[in-house]
């Protein structure tokens, strides 16, 4: 998945689902309501919040946090089986939105080429952007960090046996590494 791609999924999976079916007339419902002005003003507050909101609604019902979370295990194993049924998926949701609103897709878009031209002028500081945030997943989550790493490894090795279908090295970055 190239760099391009990431960053819009991120940006995606970043977005709260239920802003692209909510009644924008109801205040900070809509993706363009006040709470989306918030949110691109200070989007590690939104993030805050929405974790609190999903702590408080476990903390009120386990159950259906718990189905909700075996439901996301059960999603990324699909995933993981067939990555290309779910990038697929991905891409057909991103359309949806894009052609729902596409003031914010542009949006999305515009933020992505500024932050390809940023690491492109100073790709030490993505790199280290990106090694932080490495460490900060798997400081939180050390299990996902250790499947993510497992992944890379094959990777590594699948490149390694057959580098015909691994992407080459850039001469400009040896840091970086093959990409899936």
């Amino acid at each position: 998945m190239n760099m391009r791609t990431m960053i819009l999924a991120g940006a995606l999976l970043a977005m709260p689902f239920t802003g692209f079916t909510a009644d924008a007339t109801q205040p900070g419902a809509g993706p363009q309501g006040p709470r989306h002005a918030v949110c691109k003003d200070d989007p590690a507050k939104c993030r805050q919040e929405r974790q609190a909101q999903r702590e408080k609604m476990c903390a009120e019902n386990p159950e259906r946090c718990k189905e909700m979370k075996a439901k996301m295990e059960e999603r990324r194993a699909q995933c993981q089986a067939d990555p290309a049924k779910c990038q697929q998926e991905r891409k057909a949701q991103r359309e949806k939105m894009c052609a729902e609103n596409p003031e914010r897709c542009k949006e999305a878009k515009a933020k992505m080429e500024e932050r390809r031209a940023q690491c492109q002028a100073d790709p030490a500081k993505c790199r280290e952007e990106r090694k932080a945030q490495r460490e900060k997943m798997c400081a939180e989550n050390p299990e996902r960090c250790k499947e993510a790493k497992a992944r890379m490894e094959e990777r590594r090795a699948h490149c390694k046996a057959d580098p015909s279908k691994c992407r080459p090295q850039s001469p400009a970055a040896p840091a970086a590494q093959p990409r899936t």
